[in-house]
């Protein structure tokens, strides 16, 4: 075979920014070098050249944060961990939400009977926390804002305990891009208490008593301030800027949630009722970036129970007055019929009761340590 004199050979020396760069080859330094690996198809040889970006100061500090946008989600979590703990000014002033990692995804809105009307493409900021051999837990920043919580009067299906609407102004935070899985409970809780295994199942069986002190173990872990969603903030987070009775629109159907398809809502036509639970994530997330918001498994909130919202916190805290000791739980599951489901509905049960529908999804304030 004739080679091409213009193309460098296996071990040939190159200087960086020219032709792509053959596996084996030895490339020339500095900045052109760098940028030259990091066009590399092979992650293992863009992860090394992440690292040797730190020696060349803001310029090469501009290629770590560039990374952070790369479509392999092993390059992503090696920029981040190289820039989470710098003293950079930069850093300081922007970090969290300019230096996040991001990822895209399809959102979609369905009419009563179902049917897609509309899709767009959106994308989150995230950062990964490092759970040990490999297991990551991925943390979507979530913006502040206002929104009404609660149902209105004309929701089909709704309960009183959804009333009165009143306005919530919800402080920014991360949520759990999904519900906590079984691999991450077993990470730090060292059990499993789920009925049905598997991985990339959302772990169930849990109580509110069960989810707090995982979140005290995550806390210590990584430093930061772990704990259960408020339930203004689990809201706020569902209906991601919506004011349906779902993010997905006017109802749901069983190719946008795992709920029992035998009972649908609004003038959805029945359908498959999978009788388990499904892998984190295989349906299609919210505006926010959160999948599983709705069924799959019920998450359980800070929150007392009371039975209306009378009275009730409007800054996004969460509402621990009153002599209930029951807990708040949201989402609905695989189990329950589309009406549960909905991003208003709430129920409750003693904090050390648990049962197979149970889950939760874990948030925290900041990236920073102690926050």
């Amino acid at each position: 075979m004739t080679e091409n004199p213009n193309q460098p050979r296996e071990y040939d020396a190159v200087l960086g920014g020219q032709s792509q760069v053959p596996l084996g080859a030895a490339v020339l330094g500095g900045i052109p070098g760098v940028k030259s690996r990091l066009a590399s198809p092979i992650v293992e040889v863009k992860i090394t050249a992440l690292s040797e970006a730190l020696k060349y100061g803001d310029a090469g500090l501009d290629l770590i944060i560039g990374a952070l946008r790369d479509e392999s989600m092993a390059v992503k979590f090696a920029a981040y961990s190289l820039l989470k703990d710098r003293d950079d000014l930069k850093l300081k002033l922007h970090f969290p939400q300019d230096y996040l990692p991001t990822f895209d995804f399809d959102v979609i809105t369905v009419d009563a009977e179902g049917k897609e009307n509309s899709r767009s493409r959106h994308y989150a900021r995230f950062f990964p926390e490092d759970l040990g051999n490999g297991i990551v837990l991925e943390m979507v920043y979530i913006p502040g804002g206002t929104f009404m919580m609660g149902s209105p009067a004309t929701e089909e299906g709704r309960d009183c305990c959804e009333s009165p609407q009143h306005q919530v102004t919800v402080p920014a935070f991360f949520a759990g891009k999904y519900p906590i899985t079984q691999t991450q409970w077993q990470a730090l809780m060292g059990n499993n208490p789920s009925d049905f295994k598997g991985e990339k199942l959302p772990v169930e069986s849990v109580s509110w008593n069960m989810a707090v002190e995982f979140c005290g173990k995550l806390s210590q872990k990584t430093g930061k301030k772990y704990r259960l969603l408020t339930e203004a903030e689990w809201e706020y987070a569902c209906r991601a800027r919506t004011t349906t009775p779902f993010h997905f629109g006017k109802t749901i159907t069983p190719e946008l949630v795992n709920y029992d398809g035998n009972s649908p809502y609004a003038n959805a036509s029945t359908g498959l009722y999978r009788k388990q639970k499904n892998d984190v994530g295989s349906f299609l997330p919210n505006a926010f970036g959160l999948y599983d918001m709705h069924g799959n498994v019920w998450e359980w909130c800070s929150d007392r129970w009371h039975r209306n919202y009378n009275d009730a916190p409007t800054d996004g805290s969460s509402w621990e007055t009153g002599t209930d000791n029951n807990r708040v739980r949201r989402g609905g599951s695989w189990y329950d019929l589309a009406v549960n489901c909905r991003c208003a509905f709430r129920f409750s049960r003693s904090p050390g009761m648990s049962w197979w529908s149970w889950g939760l999804r874990v948030a925290v304030a900041s990236v920073s340590p102690s926050s």
